[in-house]
């Protein structure tokens, strides 16, 4: 890190990126960092742990924390994922709160963006997915939530077409606080490399598979082995609720599995830079989403 005396105009700080399901925050920071650090699918809930990203420019230090969608919690697992959110919301300096291009405002956002008020912390409203609306309708919206809300600013972007960024990224920085870099200027997260391993092969599960089985499966990293002059070595284990769904996650003979393995075993050595060996179980374990036992050894809290 370099000598923090040179750093006397340097901005520093925690946003949480927060809204509900599937309204674009993963894809909106892996575009913001420039590297993919949160899976994405199409399916909503697909984060479950808060993620974080560091992007580390001339003169500030922005550190994202990416969090589950917010909804109503149906089992205990969906507890801790709204846990995670919450806790983000209290720990950022700069709130982003996003939301898609809908003419009525949501309920859950209301509550949220009541909750801010009388708080410090500076509250942007990102209306995302504009590339799918007529942009005509836009100020409506947009006029809708600056009379109801006191918001520091409001952004209509496309995190996937990459339109309206460069905006949104100047008010960020212009909103942190000052101070010195909390990280060294190279580093992109703090997660280790196991995680993000786990959360690969979660996402293959997401893409491969019906609705049922994706939400009832997490992934354990049980053995992860760097090894010179060969492969490194990864044993995962899949965890389901059920037999039949283990059954499903096989496929037969195998080869619903081998086409999991095969795709996360690609973008694992894309993501490590290394060539990787990766063998894949799937263990039931009845219920896990609804045991506290469960959630804590499977990383949940």
């Amino acid at each position: 890190m370099k000598d923090n005396k040179n750093k006397t105009n340097y901005k520093v700080g925690y946003i949480a990126l927060i809204g509900k399901p599937n309204v674009g925050k993963s894809t909106l920071m892996n575009v913001l960092l420039g590297q993919k650090l949160s899976i994405v699918t199409p399916k909503p809930q697909t984060t479950r742990h808060r993620i974080l990203g560091i992007l580390s420019e001339e003169n500030t230090q922005m550190i994202f924390l990416d969090t589950p969608g917010l909804l109503k919690p149906r089992y205990k697992l969906q507890d801790k994922m709204l846990g995670a959110a919450r806790r983000a919301i209290d720990e950022s300096d700069v709130l982003l709160l996003m939301v898609e291009p809908e003419e009525k405002i949501d309920e859950v956002i209301i509550n949220i963006l009541s909750t801010m008020k009388g708080s410090q912390k500076s509250v942007i409203l990102v209306i995302n997915k504009i590339d799918t609306v007529n942009k005509k309708k836009l100020l409506p919206i947009i006029d809708r939530y600056a009379s109801k809300f006191n918001l520091t600013k409001i952004f209509p972007i496309s995190a996937l077409k990459q339109e309206g960024l460069d905006e949104l990224k100047s008010c960020l920085k212009d909103n942190l606080p000052k101070g010195f870099p909390f990280y060294p200027e190279d580093m992109i997260t703090e997660h280790p490399e196991r995680f993000f391993v786990s959360e690969i092969i979660r996402e293959k599960i997401f893409q491969n598979y019906g609705d049922e089985i994706p939400y009832s499966t997490t992934v354990l990293i049980e053995e992860f082995k760097e090894r010179e002059g060969r492969k490194d070595f990864i044993r995962a284990n899949i965890i389901v609720e059920k037999d039949s769904q283990k059954g499903i996650l096989i496929g037969k003979k195998g080869a619903a599995l081998k086409k999991v393995g095969s795709s996360a075993r690609d973008q694992i050595e894309q993501f490590l830079d290394r060539e990787v060996y990766l063998e894949l179980f799937v263990k039931v374990r009845e219920k896990w989403r609804k045991k506290d036992v469960f959630l804590k050894e499977f990383g949940y809290g």
